[in-house]
């Protein structure tokens, strides 16, 4: 992509900052320099006596410029190489001073915030080269090329690009922030809509799941043992109401953003047991050990060693077929290590963790939130069968006191 200043034809803004969105403003800035550059130099032109009188080819060249102005953002270069010439030969054939150069200022302007800054500095000293040598041709009152004349002259002009170079690297400037804080906003977007969608995933691919194997089991026991379906269809509505609220609960943090928290608890450790009466409840077996003292987590980190337990389980429960899992928490000075084994028919023992459990969402799921913690995550077959997935969470050291 190009930059604003490499960029052919119109930039986003125009003269002086001021938005230019057609010929409506081209047309104005024509009528309005026009006016002002020949009204204004005639009245300068009678106090000036000594000077050429001004006649049809001054007001010709005075001209000239202004309308020249009309197709500046078309070709800047050209417009700038036409105005200078109009200018350099009024002034050289010693025509009374005043606003003559106003065309020119907008035409230099123009042409470094239009894409052709090399060609207005290389316009500025060859038109300034001219001047003085075609003032010394035409000897009609214009200055020679002494060292104070060419001094002034090199003066106005340098003010002019300058002003101009400013200008451009302001805008340049803010455009470059403006193109950062989009990419921050997008960047930040694409987060936030991984997160929702990880917060989602986990939310209903557990409970779902529960859902499925208990709805299963009602329909396999309906007929042969009508008593014994009950339990599973109570199953099956404690499971669909956690969904509910764990899915209210990320709603409720989407609609209200930063303004307010939401009004459920967010999950974490503290929901552990019912985390797991929810997976026994589909006939898995499930230990849960903890080591360590037990201490407040941050809630980025409780939330995701919640969800990590929440998708292991949910992994043994649809793939690992008749097993048990055991779930360890152990609290460190400086990590918090989650481990979910189960002893089901995992995938083969190869040391391969990208085996059919760690291609899903769920096991991409649980590296993204480990490593936007600054953690790591390893997943993989147990050597005698079965499959682990271990995170180790960093954590605050703990302080001892005396």
């Amino acid at each position: 992509m190009r930059s604003v200043s490499e960029a052919p034809g119109r930039p986003e803004r125009g003269l002086f900052g001021i938005v230019a969105p057609g010929w409506p403003t081209d047309v104005a800035v024509v009528v309005l320099v026009g006016v002002v550059q020949l009204a204004l130099t005639t009245l300068a032109a009678h106090r000036q006596p000594d000077r050429q009188a001004l006649d049809l080819v001054a007001y010709l060249l005075l001209a000239a410029g202004p309308v020249a102005l009309y197709w500046r953002w078309r070709s800047p270069a050209l417009v700038l190489g036409i105005v200078m010439a109009t200018s350099v030969l009024y002034f050289a054939l010693g025509y009374p001073y005043g606003p003559a150069w106003l065309a020119l200022i907008v035409a230099f302007w123009t042409a470094v915030t239009g894409g052709a800054r090399r060609v207005a500095w290389v316009t500025a000293f060859v038109g300034l080269a001219a001047y003085f040598a075609l003032a010394a041709v035409f000897d009609r009152g214009a200055p020679v090329a002494s060292v104070p004349a060419v001094v002034a002259h090199l003066g106005w002009l340098l003010l002019v690009l300058a002003a101009a170079e400013m200008a451009m690297a302001g805008r340049q400037r803010r455009q470059a922030a403006e193109r950062s804080r989009a990419e921050e906003a997008r960047r930040r977007a694409g987060e936030e809509r991984m997160r929702i969608a990880r917060e989602l995933h986990d939310v209903l691919a557990h409970n779902i799941s529960l859902i499925n194997v208990q709805a299963g089991v009602a329909l396999h026991l309906m007929d042969e043992q009508p008593g014994q379906s009950r339990s599973a269809l109570v199953a099956i509505k404690q499971a669909s109401n956690d969904a509910l609220g764990e899915l209210r609960s990320v709603l409720d943090v989407l609609r209200q953003g930063d303004e307010a928290p939401p009004r459920t608890p967010a999950s974490g450790l503290a929901h552990l047991e019912r985390l797991v009466a929810g997976a026994e409840a589909t006939g898995l077996q499930v230990r849960t050990r903890v080591e360590g003292t037990p201490r407040p987590l941050p809630a980025g980190t409780d939330l995701a060693a919640y969800r990590i337990v929440q998708e292991s389980l949910t992994n043994v429960t649809r793939h690992a077929g008749p097993a048990s899992a055991t779930v360890l928490i152990a609290y460190g000075d400086t990590d918090l290590t989650v481990q979910v084994d189960d002893d089901g028919r995992g995938p083969a023992a190869t040391g391969n963790t990208g085996s059919a459990k760690g291609n899903g969402n769920g096991i991409r799921g649980m590296r993204e939130r480990v490593a936007a913690l600054g953690g790591e995550l390893a997943t993989g077959p147990r050597p005698g069968g079965g499959f682990r997935v271990q995170a180790r969470l960093p954590l605050e050291p703990v302080e001892e006191h005396a």
